[in-house]
């Protein structure tokens, strides 16, 4: 509607911009009570889903061998001796490097008795010049203060005993639970898809043997990828702390390996770890030279490694992964920072297929579309297919020949 001027009133577009304002808030409220609602069923099922997702990342590690084994044995018993081998590996590892922390223990402890003392030796020196009747009046007042609280400490160690003893009970349960599903996972995995033949129609069947098998390639490719990472972290930075002699190299390298599953998060950890043990036992300057071999390290993992290998695989953006790990984190704690990259992958996979199953004639992954043109061996889009055959079509019908295009 317009006035007699020709112009559309301003009231009419102030009405629909507020329409189509109320009508987006509407959805986001509808999506936010869907989001909290998923976060409220997670959180229930939290005990089962847990091990099953572990059960999913570990098979993924273990497939490989699993196949192997299965040529001279039968699936049970392949799937079973492929635990066990797990199991003697990490356990192997574990055993090694305990007379390795017992030998060092005593050395660091003197190192961190010297460095106590060298703290000790600078607040006693300007600028603070804290004397010794300084220093022992406020260890006295720590004292009185302790025993002033003793029952409130000792009622809140009590309670944390119990939740720790609980916490490994509960961790124990998830371990053993995380293992039989590994087990069914290896030994009956790849029979789950065909199985649901017999309870899903020929379409929705064709649609979750699709789905299953592209998140069953990005979860391995996910694990493969960040275990060559955390690898190469392990051996770069553990060979930097055994040139500078830095004591529990080897257990440092370990754990490098191992927080390296945890983006961002677990170089940061480990990183601050192995600098705070090389200050304590060598000094500062030798402190400075780890935390350049971590930062170097580091900077090769994430603008080399990362891209090449991890980012591939995934084709997740970097802002992602970090929003992933920040709320797989504050929500579930250490666990859900290492759970949140491979869940955020599944479910952008799942977006993208069903995006590419509502919209065919668009690729799935847009970038790794772009990165195949010009390969005549890519798979092409049903558009493409059309504008191919469409030329060869209409030259049959008037005789001539029309070359189909690449």
């Amino acid at each position: 509607m317009t006035d007699p001027t020709g112009q559309t009133p301003t009231v009419n577009v102030v009405e629909r911009g507020i329409a189509d304002a109320s009508r987006w808030a509407l959805r986001l409220l509808v999506l936010g009570v869907g989001v909290a609602g998923l976060l409220w069923l997670l959180g229930k099922g939290w005990s089962l889903l847990l091990p099953l997702l572990l059960a999913v990342l570990l098979s993924a590690i273990l497939w490989p061998l699993a196949q192997v084994l299965r040529a001279v044995l039968p699936r049970a018993i392949a799937a079973l001796l492929a635990i066990l081998i797990l199991l003697a590996v990490v356990v192997g590892v574990f055993a090694a490097l305990i007379p390795t922390v017992v030998d060092q223990a005593g050395d660091v402890a003197d190192s961190a008795v010297a460095g106590l003392d060298q703290v000790q030796g600078w607040i006693n020196g300007p600028p603070l010049n804290l004397g010794d009747d300084q220093i022992g009046g406020l260890v006295d007042q720590g004292v009185t203060e302790l025993q002033n609280n003793a029952q409130n400490i000792a009622l809140g160690v009590v309670g944390g005993v119990g939740t720790v003893g609980a916490t490994i009970g509960s961790g124990v349960v998830t371990f053993l639970l995380v293992l039989v599903l590994t087990f069914f996972c290896l030994a009956d995995g790849d029979r789950l898809l065909p199985w649901s033949r017999r309870w899903l129609d020929a379409n929705t069947h064709r649609h979750a043997t699709a789905l299953g098998s592209r998140i069953w390639a990005t979860v391995r490719g996910y694990i493969l990828s960040q275990a060559a990472v955390a690898l190469v972290d392990a051996i770069f930075i553990g060979a930097g702390l055994a040139i500078l002699r830095v004591p529990f190299a080897l257990p440092l390298a370990v754990a490098i390996f191992f927080a390296a599953f945890i983006p961002i998060v677990g170089a940061v950890v480990t990183g601050v770890l192995a600098t705070l043990v090389a200050l304590v036992t060598l000094g500062w300057v030798q402190a400075l030279i780890v935390l350049g071999i971590v930062l170097l390290v580091q900077q090769i993992e994430g603008n080399v490694l990362q891209p090449l290998l991890v980012g591939k695989t995934l084709a997740l953006h970097p802002a992602v992964v970090i929003g992933a790990v920040t709320v797989g984190g504050t929500l579930f704690g250490i666990v859900g920072a290492f759970l949140a990259v491979p869940v955020a992958a599944i479910i952008t996979v799942v977006l993208r297929y069903v995006h590419h199953v509502l919209l065919p004639d668009e690729p799935e992954n847009p970038a790794e579309e772009h990165k195949a043109k010009g390969n005549p061996l890519r798979r092409r889009t049903a558009a493409e297919e059309a504008k191919a055959a469409a030329p060869t079509t209409a030259g049959a019908a008037s005789g001539a020949h029309t070359p189909e295009r690449p």
